[in-house]
């Protein structure tokens, strides 16, 4: 097994609904931002609304932040038209959601399961520069928390605006970091 920590985005091409529209989206789009790629197995499900709706909850937010959220099914731009139609919790999504019915983006990531056709929930977060910096894959029945990725980009946003210091557990933006050192060496 091997790691996509620091990795390039995968090159790909997608349909994706977004606010009413049916559009493309593209790995050129992603450069230069930071974004996000949420992978969950599929639409009309049961733990992947409420982690949908936990991430549009946080969309502003991440919009503030200069990060693009990104979800990601094997199910087409069609079907995410109609369980955004269908679906008062869905309704409330206003980032992109991406169509990959091939497996392309899903097998680029390494979250696709190839005897399903489906993804499993997988988290990544890329910076300007395409670079995956955060990656998390979960099995299918466990859902995540946005707040808690929230506070892994800002980290991240962190780290890349200061490339001496690094963020210590449970960091929050405000708190202090450290400046690895020879000094700090078993003092911590």
């Amino acid at each position: 097994m091997s790691t996509v920590i620091n990795s390039q985005v995968p090159e790909f091409k997608v349909q994706a609904y977004q606010n009413g529209s049916f559009k493309t989206v593209s790995s050129n789009d992603v450069k230069g931002k930071w974004a996000i790629f949420f992978f969950y197995p599929a639409d009309f499900t049961f733990v992947c609304p409420t982690e949908l709706e936990d991430m549009a909850d946080k969309y502003a937010k991440f919009q503030e932040m200069g990060v693009e959220v990104y979800s990601v099914s094997a199910d087409t731009h069609f079907v995410h038209k109609a369980w955004h139609d269908a679906s008062e919790t869905i309704r409330k999504i206003k980032y992109p959601m991406l169509a990959d019915p091939t497996g392309v983006l899903g097998r680029g990531f390494g979250t696709y399961i190839e005897e399903d056709g489906l993804n499993y929930r997988g988290t990544f977060v890329v910076n300007p520069e395409g670079q995956i910096k955060i990656a998390e894959i979960h099995d299918n029945g466990i859902g995540r928390n946005a707040e808690e990725l929230l506070r892994k980009v800002e980290a991240a946003q962190f780290v890349a605006a200061h490339p001496n210091e690094v963020c210590p557990a449970k960091w929050k933006k405000g708190d202090a970091t450290l400046k690895p050192s020879i000094d700090l060496v078993g003092k911590i």
